[in-house]
């Protein structure tokens, strides 16, 4: 059976990754690409064998399946809207939108159609997610009745050529991070219910040394860079949550679940991989590796691999559920959630008041190791 073909639109940095990629994967294959700036469409379309086209033209193309939506996180909602006016399938980079409203429009806009969106990110279909999943689905932890998850840095310019939007509303490390560390939670322990956070910034602008056209320029900070939530999960549990762009060293592990049998730390969620540890009351952390799994061995950067970076992997398996006909793992419904759940948040950070989740949604079907291998070309 032939692969379904994706149009690209967004012909930025992280758009090279999924093009390297897809070639790993038997249900896709990218076909097009587009983008507002006609030469960045034009030099992915080199570098990868593709056509370049239009927005317009991508959206009306017939031989486009699935959009990769791989724009700013802005106009995220805006184009996936288009696609699907289009007819096409969406696959959105994070996160659905940049505000609830937008969200709601989209998700609602497939269902209309009949069509699918899927939102990244797939990092939470890796190995270290699958496994951490397996452990919690089989009793290994208990009950899980408490958690802590961090994401702290410096921030974005000292790496990103054009970092202005990361500082923006629609950002922030909330917005932009937050994404792999609640949809990584979500699919562990199922939905949140509602938010309390402290939310304020460190510095008024951010000075850019990351090498490009914008080095040395100051950017103004028009959201948050700090925040401190918690989250009360439908389940009961209480976690932590805590993001920042303002901490330049710092000691905290990813994620870490209390259960009443044991306690387990998850691997950064922004990549595949990373080694589990379990511990308990008479035993120390016993630590579980996940390179031997599909989507866990290091491979990124190519010339010194320290992670597990497989993006696309979501791609592909929404391009596998719509040939089974099956709802796709990485669903509106999902990303909606974790959508409400980070407006939610910013919206406690700002008024001091505890914030009810009205979206809800299921955690996805876990998948298993056969289903990850088999999303891949044969060796």
């Amino acid at each position: 059976m032939e692969p379904l073909k994706v149009g690209i639109v967004g012909c930025g940095v992280i758009a090279d990754i999924y093009c390297q990629n897809a070639r790993r994967f038997r249900d896709i294959a990218m076909h097009a690409c587009a983008d507002i700036v006609p030469e960045a469409a034009e030099r992915r379309a080199s570098e990868y064998g593709l056509r370049a086209m239009t927005v317009p033209e991508l959206m009306a193309s017939p031989e486009v399946d699935i959009v990769l939506n791989l724009t700013v996180p802005v106009v995220h909602a805006e184009v996936s809207l288009q696609a699907l006016a289009g007819g096409k399938h969406v696959y959105s980079e994070k996160p659905l939108a940049t505000d609830i409203a937008a969200a709601r429009k989209v998700a609602a806009a497939a269902e209309v159609r009949g069509l699918r969106v899927a939102v990244a990110p797939d990092t939470v279909l890796g190995a270290a997610g699958r496994e951490a999943r397996r452990l919690i689905d089989s009793g290994a932890l208990g009950e899980v009745t408490a958690g802590a998850m961090f994401v702290m840095s410096r921030g974005m310019e000292h790496w990103h050529p054009n970092p202005g939007f990361f500082f923006a509303p629609g950002a922030g490390p909330v917005f932009d991070i937050g994404p792999y560390y609640l949809t990584q939670l979500v699919c562990l322990l199922g939905p949140v219910k509602r938010v309390a956070a402290m939310a304020g910034s460190a510095f008024p602008d951010r000075l850019v040394t990351a090498a490009g056209p914008m080095q040395g320029q100051r950017i103004p900070v028009t959201t948050p860079t700090t925040l401190f939530s918690l989250l009360e999960l439908a389940s009961g549990a209480r976690i932590i949550y805590g993001a920042s762009w303002d901490v330049a060293r710092h000691g905290m592990k990813p994620i870490e679940l209390y259960g009443t049998h044991a306690s387990l730390r998850v691997p950064d969620p922004n990549f595949m991989g990373g080694a589990l540890e379990i511990g308990t009351r008479d035993d120390d952390w016993r630590v579980l590796p996940t390179d031997y799994l599909t989507f866990g061995k290091d491979n990124w950067p190519v010339d010194a691999p320290r992670a597990a970076n497989d993006r696309g992997l979501g791609l592909a398996e929404l391009a596998r559920a719509i040939r089974e006909k099956r709802p796709q793992r990485l669903s509106a419904s999902l990303a909606l959630h974790v959508t409400a759940v980070m407006a939610g948040i910013l919206e406690a950070g700002e008024t001091g008041r505890i914030v009810e989740i009205g979206e809800s949604t299921d955690r996805p079907a876990p998948l298993s190791e056969a289903e990850a291998r088999a999303l891949l070309v044969a060796p």
